[in-house]
């Protein structure tokens, strides 16, 4: 695996990776046809933020993460691995990657809205939850920790 920037022409195949590890949480499909705009990585959004692929030695996408930069911090708004290549040290390294980029511009904290299957990740990675917000579908009630690690 080698960490890279991503490319704009990727836009499709990282919406993919993403439509693919949220998928493997065992969520409805109505509810991922509800994300669809959420979820979608534009060509626009490749080209304004900062964007890191976890490839394979061919260079094909496996994971990548996608950080938004604020006055004073920064947001990992995607950081998606592919379910056949979870847990083999990606989701760590993007992660780190978004860290050292956010440290680089000059944020002092790094936040992240986290899935709920994603809290023990981010917690592993240093990260605090500080908040919750509230994201109910169909009537379950579900809510997203907002977490935070001081850089």
């Amino acid at each position: 695996m080698r960490l890279r920037s991503a490319e704009t022409g990727e836009a499709a195949a990282l919406t993919a990776i993403a439509f693919a590890a949220k998928r493997h949480w065992g969520y409805p499909e109505a509810w991922l046809e509800r994300w669809r705009d959420a979820l979608t990585i534009t060509a626009g959004q490749l080209a304004a933020h900062a964007t890191f692929v976890a490839a394979d030695e061919g260079g094909a996408a496996l994971g990548f993460a996608l950080l938004r930069r604020e006055a004073g911090e920064s947001w990992i708004e995607h950081l998606w691995v592919a379910p056949a290549a979870m847990r083999r040290g990606m989701g760590r390294a993007l992660f780190e990657r978004c860290e050292e980029e956010a440290r680089k511009a000059g944020a002092t904290r790094l936040k992240v809205e986290a899935d709920p299957n994603a809290e023990a990740f981010y917690s592993r990675m240093g990260m605090c939850t500080y908040d919750r917000v509230a994201a109910a579908m169909d009537g379950v009630e579900r809510f997203l920790p907002l977490m935070e690690k001081g850089l």
